[in-house]
């Protein structure tokens, strides 16, 4: 269903708008489910590999930045923020230690694609961290 929802938002909303000269931020994509349900889950990184190539071929973001902490602080900072938790701010320690795993092998193994940035910092220079490697790995320039 992932994918399937993923295919269908490529199709109507993103490839049309980079057509038109739009850049595309968003706040989750196919690294996300690599991590959560391979990495996270323990599904077989093959399989959803293969429905990523079902689904999308060889369609990938430009640019993707890992913000990175360590496990108990996410979880502290996501408790901070919302009233109530989501289903995966549930989930056990190991499991957002699997999913930290998971992303960063994913930046070790796509290092021209993804950016690995410290997010132990306060939010003012993970902001600038986050300009910082657009400006560098997309050569754009910011007022």
């Amino acid at each position: 269903m992932l994918y399937a929802a993923r295919r269908d938002h490529v199709r109507r909303l993103i490839r049309p708008a980079l057509a038109a000269g739009t850049w595309i931020v968003a706040d989750r994509f196919s690294d996300s489910t690599m991590a959560y349900q391979g990495y996270g889950r323990g599904l077989p990184l093959e399989d959803l590999a293969a429905l990523h190539r079902i689904a999308l071929g060889d369609f990938v973001p430009d640019l993707t930045i890992i913000l990175d902490l360590p496990v108990k602080e996410g979880l502290a900072r996501a408790g901070r923020r919302s009233i109530t938790t989501d289903r995966f701010e549930q989930l056990e320690h190991a499991f957002h230690g699997r999913l930290r795993d998971g992303f960063l092998a994913i930046a070790k193994a796509e290092a021209m694609r993804c950016m690995v940035l410290d997010a132990s910092t306060d939010i003012s220079a993970v902001h600038a961290a986050v300009l910082a490697a657009v400006a560098e790995r997309l050569d754009v320039k910011f007022g």
